[in-house]
């Protein structure tokens, strides 16, 4: 694999890489030399390592069977050294060594074998990129961060919100949630009480709702989310006026 993959290696898949042990040799180097001096380039690599976390954290582990250990003993063996044609042997003429139908056969095969290489790392190469490209995908479908959001005094559980790794964050009803004519339900989230809460999403009906927090900071762990009944258009001061129908606390998805 290119260290730039023809110039479109972008850093981050180049970090995907790195974490997922894709990379060997001058790449593997040039990578490691990279995130000491490129803040880009070592922060996509830690980005890559949180988000994989949990992937190795459900890999159950394999003890090797019995036959693997005695495989691989068998391959360490020493192999005994094949002896050169004997002055006999060299008398009676025909050897190996003198055929040459057997050394242009052996050529041929190693021009195969050479091609079959290529072709074994060219389909190595594409399996990667789909490894990389699957891994992703399932990095992104899995929410990094879970808030489940309770009624305070009916202690029913209302709704959750998802925060996924690139950046989206929705918000899906467990339940019908009753909005009356003329109000909208709200969604406001709470990171820091000294800047107090913001607004993320309004919706005139009980569904799923992608939420807005691109111009906020990333969410962490016990972000306050919660859902109020506001008049229709929502709050008029940009805090939550009316009841609060459900909240909770974002945690660590399993």
């Amino acid at each position: 694999m290119s260290m730039h993959d023809d110039n479109t290696h972008s850093t981050d898949d180049l970090a995907a890489d790195y974490v997922m042990g894709l990379l060997d040799g001058a790449e593997l180097a040039a990578a490691e030399a990279r995130m000491t001096d490129d803040a880009d380039f070592a922060r996509a690599v830690s980005t890559w390592r949180e988000r994989l976390a949990d992937l190795d954290a459900t890999a159950e582990a394999l003890a090797p069977s019995a036959a693997l250990w005695d495989r691989i003993a068998d391959s360490t063996k020493i192999k005994p050294a094949i002896p050169l044609p004997g002055a006999r042997a060299a008398l009676r003429g025909a050897t190996l060594w003198d055929n040459i139908g057997f050394w242009r056969g052996a050529g041929i095969g190693g021009v195969f074998a050479a091609l079959m290489l290529v072709v074994i790392l060219i389909g190595a190469l594409a399996t990667s990129r789909q490894l990389r490209r699957e891994l992703i995908a399932l990095a992104q479908r899995k929410p990094i961060y879970v808030a489940v959001l309770v009624n305070d005094a009916t202690r029913e559980t209302g709704a959750i919100v998802n925060t996924f790794s690139d950046g989206r964050v929705e918000l899906i009803p467990l339940r019908p949630i009753d909005v009356p004519a003329g109000r909208t339900l709200q969604v406001w989230t709470l990171w820091d009480r000294n800047i107090g809460p913001k607004s993320i999403g309004l919706t005139g009906q009980s569904r799923t709702l992608q939420l807005d927090l691109e111009a906020l900071p990333d969410t962490v762990a016990d972000q306050l989310f919660e859902i109020t009944l506001e008049p229709e258009g929502g709050s008029p001061i940009g805090r939550p006026t009316g009841p609060i129908l459900f909240k909770g606390n974002a945690a660590r998805a399993l």
